[in-house]
């Protein structure tokens, strides 16, 4: 078997590099209550892309820190007896919500569909910016300078968790019948949100993002993805004199952290050649997790896509 990373007897044990600030359940409770006090102020318009049998909108709701959250939505034009299902779609880091098409298998079986853009990056979500230190290099390190009440991820997180509970109370969609998914940055915030709200029923990561910091700089694997780890120490912290304080920060945002809190049914996916979110990060938050879960494990794959696991991920959601 191809070996980037531990053998996957180790990986099936490895709960992560144990970096956890002793208040990580107070911060979130304390975020969440921030995200609920926001009045969303949601705003729908048809959008220039229509379908058969679907209907379009753009979406647009008010997060933290008063950013205009932009995210695509799918409705079935068919009316239904019952309540719809509902999934939401998060994207990889830089990207956005991408094409309407991408969504409509879903709509089309029946299913609303929400695909956030997120704050930042490359759609069309506001950031408001006020951020103490730099603010280049990637949103890991935004706020890393600031108080740890003010990460970037911490708000982004928010937003997802804040986009699932505004798809929930839709009058046309059953509140218990609502899952996400994503691959990449799309898994990690997949995973946030099923940890956040905890009415999320079935989410599926396919090799997240945002696990176990210090196992990606001890593997030395802060490029690519994680290259702004890199970028903060050299730029900011040339001789470490902070790098325990820095990773306990980091750990406000570590998955690995606060994927225990998902209720929900969990269906991961991961190649063992990643090289971009190690194996072993991957399975720091999976064996966190004390839900219904099950992870898909491929030797031979990169960080790629994999449209086998997407379609697991249908068929997945059919069960909702």
């Amino acid at each position: 078997m191809p070996l980037l990373d531990k053998p996957i007897e180790e990986l099936r044990e490895y709960m992560g590099s144990g970096i956890c600030p002793g208040d990580i359940d107070e911060y979130w409770e304390d975020a969440l209550k921030e995200m609920k006090a926001v009045d969303p102020a949601v705003k729908l318009t048809l959008s220039d892309f229509q379908w058969p049998g679907v209907k379009c909108y753009d979406m647009y709701y008010t997060g933290v820190k008063g950013a205009r959250i932009y995210a695509k939505l799918l409705k079935p034009e068919k009316k239904s007896a019952n309540k719809n299902p509902a999934v939401i779609r998060f994207h990889g880091y830089y990207g956005n919500s991408g094409a309407w098409h991408e969504y409509l298998g879903f709509a089309l079986a029946g299913y609303t569909v929400a695909a956030m853009d997120t704050r930042g990056q490359g759609g069309k979500s506001e950031d408001t910016g006020g951020f103490k230190g730099t603010t280049i290099k990637g949103n890991i390190v935004r706020g890393l300078d600031d108080d740890k009440h003010n990460l970037m991820f911490r708000h982004i997180y928010l937003d997802c968790a804040q986009l699932a509970g505004i798809i929930m109370n839709m009058d046309d969609v059953d509140e218990n019948r609502v899952g996400c998914y994503g691959n990449s940055q799309g898994g990690a915030l997949t995973i946030a949100c099923a940890a956040l709200e905890p009415r999320i029923k079935r989410a599926a990561p396919l090799h997240p993002f945002l696990c176990d910091y210090k196992r990606v700089w001890d593997m030395d694997l802060d490029v690519d993805a994680y290259e702004e780890l890199r970028y903060f120490f050299r730029a900011f912290d040339p001789e470490h004199k902070r790098e325990e304080e820095i990773f306990l920060k980091l750990g406000y945002i570590d998955l690995v952290n606060i994927a225990k809190r998902i209720k929900g049914r969990v269906l991961c996916g991961i190649g063992l050649l990643d090289n971009l979110c190690p194996p072993s990060t991957v399975f720091a938050a999976y064996n966190n997790m004390i839900c219904e879960k099950e992870i898909k494990v491929y030797p031979d794959f990169k960080h790629e896509g994999m449209g086998f696991f997407y379609d697991d991920t249908f068929l997945f959601m059919k069960g909702l």
